[in-house]
């Protein structure tokens, strides 16, 4: 197409078609019929697939840059495009719209306590979205900020993959831990009986205050093998999904610019981003489909 443009650009200076056509190494009834293509505008295809490029760019760069073509597709339907996951995937890669990525050094945040008392594995790696409630797992990260670094500890429901509590702090002592459990706890209204909750063996939820403020709430413990990130996949899986989307991308200043800014992405990670395990919805809607699905068949 851009040869063309050359061939009107160099008759626009006087030159003879013929000759711009052949130094371009192009016909003239390939130039004459471009120009009177372009001369009758776009056609409807084009008009509609240029508007779906525009749209893919509004989601790419003001909703979330890391969806591939996958979860692309599923949010141009949600906005009314008629689309193939196949056509998305085209679009993508001929107009340069690719997912962001990224990966860090990881710094150490498990010591492991190996004077406290055995724990079960309860939930043996099945990570299947389910009943909202019933599983839940949480670990420790880290976030560099200018004042040094910010400890973040979560609790995600595994049957929803909602992030349920969380709670940042400098240090990363018990308190971090029993703070993002609380949160959970409060946030699904007082009354957890019987919910697991998924750890590693880190002295933090292995330590005695911890494990009381679990049996205070009827909630079971439950821990993987020491050194195996893959009992607790989907934990390390959501700290993965935060450093490449959020922390990798922004230098923060102080630990409160970081606070906000991951409490903010974390909400959006709730309600707005889809999650390819849920079908490619977000987590909070899962649950809102759950629970209808429920009330249907009850």
């Amino acid at each position: 197409m851009s040869r063309y443009r050359f061939v009107s650009a160099m008759k626009a200076e006087s030159f003879p078609v013929e000759t711009a056509c052949e130094v371009t190494g192009v016909s003239t009834s390939a130039y004459y019929g471009w120009l009177a293509k372009v001369a009758a505008g776009p056609t409807d295809a084009e008009w509609h697939e240029a508007l779906l490029i525009n749209e893919m760019r509004k989601v790419h760069e003001h909703l979330d840059d890391s969806y591939g073509s996958p979860r692309m597709t599923d949010e141009l339907r949600s906005r009314g495009h008629c689309v193939n996951h196949k056509r998305v995937e085209r679009l993508m890669a001929e107009h340069g719209i690719y997912a962001r990525d990224g990966r860090r050094r990881k710094l150490r945040t498990t010591i492991p306590d190996v004077s406290a008392p055995p724990l079960p594995d309860l939930v043996g790696r099945r990570f299947a979205p389910g009943e909202p409630g019933e599983r839940t797992c949480g670990d420790i990260t880290y976030i560099p900020t200018g004042e040094g670094w910010l400890y973040l500890a979560d609790v995600l429901d595994i049957g929803s993959r909602r992030i349920v509590g969380y709670a940042m702090d400098e240090h990363m002592p018990t308190e971090l831990v029993a703070k993002a459990l609380q949160m959970a706890v409060d946030l699904r209204g007082g009354d957890v009986k019987g919910m697991i909750f998924h750890h590693d063996r880190g002295a933090q939820y292995m330590s005695r205050d911890f494990r009381a403020l679990c049996t205070g709430h009827k909630i079971a413990q439950s821990v993987g093998h020491i050194g195996s990130s893959q009992d607790n996949a989907v934990a390390e899986s959501f700290w993965a999904t935060l450093k490449r989307e959020l922390v990798h991308r922004c230098r923060f200043a102080t630990r409160a610019q970081a606070r906000r800014a991951i409490i903010a992405w974390i909400n959006h990670y709730n309600a707005v981003r889809r999650h390819s395990t849920l079908g490619n919805v977000p987590p909070v809607e899962w649950e809102l489909r759950f629970a209808r699905r429920h009330l249907q068949a009850a």
